[in-house]
């Protein structure tokens, strides 16, 4: 009996391991150049910018594939490209959701890919941006993609907005604003958030776990 458990037991942890394996390359397998990809970053800030912007998403960024690597561009400090399994452990339970432009084949060829990623060179080593200013000095994360696509394809995913428009009276926010900015909080610098990017209806979910 103890032989006939430890066989079944045996079978099921082999099945099992050959069935996340399938999944995980299915997974990948989805995966484009140009797909963007959402998560819930752990970082100090991330609560603050769930609170403001009504919304779980706090860390974005863009995927890129070359040959056998999966790589995501974000802005982190410094901006930089990561392997894609080193970006989803960073996240909130390796949760993360990937959305790719309704229109892909039209915008997303070879030409403009290339462009994407020429543009996104003059980014890379740049300081996270702590004070969301849109200026290419320093920059942070969704304001990486927004530019890229916006400079690169004609693409704005998301409408900009200004920091007036979110939702700063919690308590979390006030004091991350507050540490930030002091007295002085510039309410009508321009931003694009996580959330508007993720709310854009020029885009589809093509993953989520």
């Amino acid at each position: 009996m103890r032989q006939n458990i430890s066989l079944t037991t045996i079978l099921v942890i082999l099945f099992l391991s050959i069935f996340q394996s399938c999944s995980t390359d299915s997974f990948e397998k989805k995966l484009k150049s140009g797909d963007i990809i959402f998560q819930t970053s752990k970082s100090q800030q991330s609560k603050a910018i769930q609170l403001a912007t009504h919304s779980k998403y706090s860390h974005v960024g863009i995927i890129y594939v070359e040959n056998d690597n999966i790589l995501v561009y974000e802005a982190v400090q410094p901006v930089k490209l990561t392997p894609l399994h080193e970006w989803i452990n960073r996240g909130e339970k390796k949760h993360f959701v990937v959305k790719r432009l309704k229109e892909s084949e039209k915008y997303l060829t070879s030409s403009n890919l290339s462009k994407m990623k020429s543009i996104g060179e003059k980014y890379i080593g740049k300081n996270y941006d702590i004070y969301f200013e849109w200026s290419n000095e320093r920059i942070y994360c969704s304001e990486l993609v927004w530019k890229i696509y916006k400079e690169a394809v004609g693409i704005e995913i998301g409408k900009l907005q200004t920091l007036k428009e979110f939702d700063l009276e919690n308590d979390i926010v006030k004091e991350i604003m507050e540490k930030r900015y002091g007295e002085t909080i510039p309410m009508d610098e321009k931003v694009i958030s996580p959330a508007e990017m993720f709310n854009s209806n020029i885009l589809k979910t093509v993953f989520s776990n």
